[in-house]
């Protein structure tokens, strides 16, 4: 039973271990020329002044899951326009309750106004 799972096993220790190797290797072979130029924070060009720690409304946030969500819905609803005549009924209704679905998280979010700019 465990010898079907071997190759997963060993692609699963090589992902792991892999991104490890990657950066072991680039602190050995990369430069080391630190100067004060390369460690100061790049702040479009000018130093900071003041508290570089500014609270943004969560609006914005809610603004980048909305279009994360709907990203996702197009990407869902392409393969599934591509093959619409193979697929049947079955898949159609499927299809119509999962945008239902999306509609009604929509309409969630523009009730509790993650979609007012200001």
């Amino acid at each position: 039973m465990l010898q079907q799972y071997s190759g997963l096993g060993i692609y699963l220790i090589a992902a792991i271990i892999f991104p490890f190797i990657i950066v072991f290797v680039a602190l050995i072979l990369g430069p080391k020329r630190p100067n004060p130029e390369k460690l100061t924070t790049y702040e479009c060009g000018l130093d900071t002044q003041g508290p570089t720690w500014v609270q943004f409304k969560i609006n914005y946030f809610l603004y980048a899951l909305v279009f994360v969500v709907f990203d996702v819905e197009t990407v869902f609803l392409y393969p599934w326009a591509v093959k619409f005549q193979a697929l049947g009924l079955f898949a159609f209704i499927e299809m119509i309750i999962f945008i239902a679905i999306l509609v009604i998280g929509l309409w969630y979010a523009w009730k509790e106004g993650a979609l007012e700019w200001m």
